[in-house]
């Protein structure tokens, strides 16, 4: 059996899946600038903790944001208690994946937060989570 000696194609290098690659991490990067930009707009410094995981990802994300003082954000816009839950049981209605996260102030009551959880269970959203922030970045960062 005689043994091919020489080569007729030289290796070439493909290219495409490399510039896929940077354009998809260009991508998320430039994604989740604007979350962290959208976070900061709100002045609450969540609490800190040595254990955090991350939640499942959704197709509707509300953010609850709930201030030293007591008062209530829901994406931003200022509502009280009853408002929370009918804003939050209409969102239910038009959305069928969709997970609250409610960020309370680290010096505020922890009434506050409870009273924001019991709207979003009364409200009947079943994935609801905490934000917290991993206890290596500071007590002083917001």
């Amino acid at each position: 059996m005689p043994l091919k000696m020489n080569n007729d194609e030289l290796p070439m290098i493909n290219l495409t899946p490399m510039i896929d690659i940077v354009f998809q991490l260009i991508i998320f990067f430039m994604v989740s600038a604007q979350i962290s930009e959208s976070d900061k707009q709100v002045d609450v410094k969540v609490p800190s903790s040595n254990q955090t995981s991350s939640l499942p990802s959704a197709t509707s994300k509300n953010v609850v944001h709930v201030h030293r003082d007591g008062q209530l954000t829901l994406n931003n816009k200022p509502v009280t208690i009853d408002g929370l839950t009918a804003q939050l049981k209409q969102l239910r209605t038009t959305t069928v994946d969709m997970n609250v996260i409610v960020r309370g102030d680290a010096d505020g009551p922890l009434q506050n937060v409870a009273v924001a959880l019991a709207a979003c269970r009364a409200a009947g959203v079943s994935d609801v989570g905490i934000a917290v922030r991993p206890a290596d970045q500071g007590a002083n960062r917001r």
